[in-house]
């Protein structure tokens, strides 16, 4: 069983989601010691409640997938938004949120509320 907040290889790319499936959800993260960054002794709060609001949106039935440099760089290489937000600002750039293909927030990770505003935004496009 995969942990809902860890990276899963196996999943389908949600970014290519049919037309009329939710929009996808992907985070690329900073490099972190694990996949989700709550492996050290201290559990870092902000990390905690990403984990919290994948899960949520997960649960609703979203495509949310979290991508690190060090283990899928395809997905950075892929994206030339993010390419060239990490080219220009490095680390500083990340976490990098998109949401239907559209960066989002920049340099932190966004709140449910701010990812059910751009989401809110797509359905009435």
């Amino acid at each position: 069983m995969t942990h809902l907040i860890s990276i899963d290889t196996n999943v389908s790319d949600p970014a290519a989601a049919t037309p009329n499936a939710p929009a996808a959800i992907e985070i690329f993260d900073p490099p972190m010691c694990c996949p989700t960054g709550l492996c050290g002794p201290t559990l870092d709060q902000t990390l905690m409640e990403v984990g919290d609001m994948i899960q949520t949106l997960r649960s609703e039935g979203l495509h949310v997938a979290r991508y690190q440099l060090t283990s899928h760089p395809h997905r950075f290489m892929n994206n030339p938004d993010v390419l060239s937000l990490v080219r220009a600002r490095q680390a500083a750039a990340l976490p990098i949120t998109t949401v239907g293909g559209h960066i989002i927030k920049v340099g932190s990770y966004p709140t449910l509320a701010e990812v059910r505003t751009y989401l809110e935004g797509i359905e009435h496009a």
